[in-house]
């Protein structure tokens, strides 16, 4: 059943892609400011009780449905997976932001891909020329294809399934709220979020890294992955980026340190990059063909789970 649900949500979003402003995740964002507020009075202390009275009054309802429908009906929790896989999967939440830069720079309106990446980053692009465009493109397809559809897919092959999955995409956006907008920063309220989500996604962005070795280029993803994944500064985004640049020969990261981050509604990932040397890792500049490559990465690391899950499927019920 973990194979169709996953199989049937992702079709569901090939079809109907969610939109990232829908009412479910306004609701969600509204829960955690509340949250918030009720809860900071700027101990650290706060922010760990917040948190998981948040994760948990999340989790709980999700597992319960899971579990009454179960009891009626398989074809009923079959459908409750795929209704919560759908609302915790990204898979296409933005990609007519990569697209449009992608057609963008190939005609050469590198005006129209910086408001592009604007729009999608939250961040201002004015400085960018095409490589720089290329470049951040590529780093937020990468994260954001990890936090929206390859860590989702790792906690919910857990043994709670959709609960599981709802705690992921809750987790990280519950580090970025509670420690990106600039009156949160530095406050100790939103340490325990960042801490928790850091622990939640250590296996996860680890197991993207290796799939993205595996479909692409292997031994200049792990060269990648050993020598450059410390030059940012979240370990986790070193981790998927130096591994994704070395599998498809594309160098990612700057000299200069940077940060791309976005809010729920525009749903990218945060991207920290620490100071790195002057050379970077191996690899060509990025150019619009590197968005073309990071689709093709994407794809392949897609169906290589997909695939193994569906032996591993196989192997439950033949066993």
């Amino acid at each position: 059943m973990t194979f169709l649900s996953i199989l049937f949500a992702l079709l569901a979003e090939q079809l109907q892609p969610l939109r990232a402003d829908n009412p479910v995740y306004a609701a969600i964002r509204g829960f955690g400011l509340r949250m918030e507020g009720w809860f900071n009075a700027g101990h650290a202390s706060d922010g760990r009780l917040a948190w998981s009275l948040t994760i948990v009054a999340l989790m709980i309802p999700t597992a319960a449905v899971y579990w009454l429908c179960l009891h009626f009906s398989v074809f009923l929790a079959l459908a409750w997976n795929v209704a919560i896989l759908y609302l915790t999967l990204g898979f296409r939440h933005y990609s007519h932001y990569f697209t449009s830069i992608q057609l963008a720079l190939s005609a050469g309106d590198e005006a129209t891909a910086r408001d592009l990446l604007a729009q999608w980053t939250k961040t201002d692009t004015a400085g960018m020329d095409a490589p720089d465009i290329a470049r951040v493109a590529v780093e937020t397809a990468l994260v954001s294809t990890h936090r929206n559809v390859f860590g989702v897919f790792f906690w919910f092959l857990m043994p709670l399934g959709p609960a599981c999955a709802v705690m992921y995409r809750l987790a990280e956006y519950l580090a970025r709220a509670w420690n990106e907008p600039d009156y949160m920063k530095n406050e100790a309220f939103g340490r325990f979020a960042s801490r928790a989500f850091y622990i939640i996604d250590w296996l996860p962005a680890r197991l993207t890294a290796v799939a993205f070795a595996v479909v692409g280029n292997f031994e200049d993803a792990v060269y990648a992955w050993r020598n450059f994944a410390s030059r940012w500064q979240d370990e986790a985004v070193g981790i998927i980026l130096s591994a994704g640049s070395g599998a498809m020969g594309v160098r990612l990261g700057t000299a200069a340190q940077q940060v791309v981050s976005d809010s729920l509604q525009a749903d990218a990932a945060a991207l920290e990059f620490g100071s790195m040397e002057a050379e970077g890792p191996p690899g060509e500049e990025a150019t619009a063909r590197a968005l073309q490559s990071t689709v093709g990465l994407v794809w392949r690391a897609l169906l290589l789970w997909m695939l193994l899950l569906l032996l591993l499927s196989i192997a439950v019920w033949l066993g």
